[in-house]
């Protein structure tokens, strides 16, 4: 799987229960170039969105669990601004308005043109890297996705480019558990690759931290995952 955040590729999550419409849809969008992640209900959409970051969400009004709906109102309420295209069999204008006025920015009724959605999604993500975050920051400790330089109090470190990304993941959610397969997805674009690789690089962040003089540590959450926190030893 190609990666997001160098080589130009963008990371999509695709959220639908019809398990071969969101296979053909897949396919279509690698094809295309576009990184894709698959969830098949609300729940399970909600936690890829909170733990990994996207630079467009696909998401269908009728899913089990948690619909289309409540997902994206829950997800604008945590101020998650990742833009969404919401898909649906509906094409009541009540319905788009409904979608429309929880935090949609765009709406496509099924059954659609795969070059419809396709020119929709390059809009779409155009409009969200004009409003590109110039940095990452948690409690003095900044993180430049340009440059790859972690800093704090006006220290800096360059990290290579998985420690970025390790970094990365952890910093866009900040004191919350991102569990070890999620690390490895965002940083292999699968969720089975190199554990002891991924335990050495968080070594080597922890030091850089340290070297940083923050007490901002990366916290390892038995059988959980891990956390970027602030250390009050």
């Amino acid at each position: 799987m190609v990666k997001l955040f160098w080589g130009g590729s963008v990371r999509l999550l695709l959220c639908d229960d019809e398990k071969m419409l969101s296979h053909v849809l897949s396919v279509l969008l690698k094809k295309n170039n576009y990184t894709v992640d698959c969830a098949y209900d609300g729940e399970e959409a909600l936690d890829f969105i909170t733990s990994s970051s996207y630079d467009a969400i696909i998401l269908d009004v009728m899913m089990p669990k948690l619909d289309g709906f409540s997902l994206l109102k829950e997800i604008r309420r945590q101020n998650i601004k990742t833009p969404v295209i919401m898909l649906t069999a509906k094409s009541q204008l009540d319905d788009k308005l409904e979608g429309l006025d929880n935090g949609a920015d765009d709406y496509l009724t099924k059954p659609f043109a795969s070059a419809e959605l396709l020119a929709r999604l390059r809009a779409l993500i155009r409009r969200g890297q004009d409003k590109e975050t110039t940095s990452y920051n948690y409690k003095g400790l900044s993180l430049n996705p340009l440059t790859f330089r972690l800093s704090c109090k006006g220290k800096e470190e360059t990290l290579c480019a998985k420690e970025y990304q390790i970094m990365e993941a952890l910093i866009i959610h900040p004191e919350s558990i991102i569990s070890q397969d999620k690390l490895l997805m965002h940083v292999y674009g699968y969720d089975d690759g190199d554990i002891t690789t991924l335990w050495v690089y968080i070594s080597y962040l922890r030091k850089k931290l340290k070297s940083l003089g923050t007490n901002i540590t990366i916290k390892s959450v038995r059988n959980a995952g891990y956390t970027l926190e602030e250390s009050h030893d």
